[in-house]
């Protein structure tokens, strides 16, 4: 992989209910706000060390009380929410200062940057990134692991890749380092 030393990992909650994502979010008063957001800096060496993580707590300014869909998913609970969330312009402030200018491409399972994008819309806040800076992790894994393991959610890639789940299912941070083994099992096979 070419380019700088640290690259970054980023997954995404949003809000959630029944049915919402066979509906792509259709249904009455249903937007995907973000929860919650978590972030990794991994270094590009032999083993992808991870250097730095970030984990924001994000309350919805159109739907800020969660679903107990949402909540049986994530396990984010609305106490936690409420006591430790942030309004989304200091979350995408916080993003970027970590992703800063040290840090190369950006890798996630599917185009969670459009949903940050949609959040600066729904928020009135301009969208501060450059969007190439981002890659569908999804695409890269498809010619390597097959179409079967690489449209698995993140959280399922340690069933799919045979290791042990690095965190919690659905929390950004568990599914960014089950995005990071991944990436470190393809390293070992010399294919990342």
């Amino acid at each position: 992989m070419a380019g700088p030393d640290i690259f970054a990992i980023m997954d995404l909650e949003w809000t959630s209910w029944e049915g919402a994502n066979k509906r792509q979010w259709s249904g009455p008063g249903e937007e995907m706000e973000i929860v919650q957001i978590g972030a990794l800096k991994i270094k590009d060496d032999e083993t992808l060390t991870e250097t730095d993580s970030l984990d924001v707590l994000v309350t919805p300014r159109i739907n800020p009380g969660l679903s107990d869909y949402f909540i049986q998913l994530t396990g984010i609970t609305q106490e936690r929410l409420d006591g430790d969330g942030i309004g989304f312009p200091e979350a995408l402030k916080a993003l970027q200062a970590f992703l800063g200018g040290d840090t190369g491409k950006v890798y996630s399972m599917g185009t969670d940057y459009r949903v940050i994008e949609r959040n600066c819309d729904l928020n009135g806040v301009e969208f501060p990134f450059d969007e190439a800076m981002f890659v569908n992790a999804r695409e890269l894994l498809k010619p390597i692991v097959g179409e079967d393991i690489a449209t698995v959610d993140s959280s399922q890639l340690p069933a799919a890749m045979g290791f042990p789940p690095p965190g919690t299912a659905h929390q950004g941070l568990g599914d960014c380092r089950c995005i990071a083994e991944t990436l470190r099992i393809l390293r070992r096979r010399g294919k990342f």
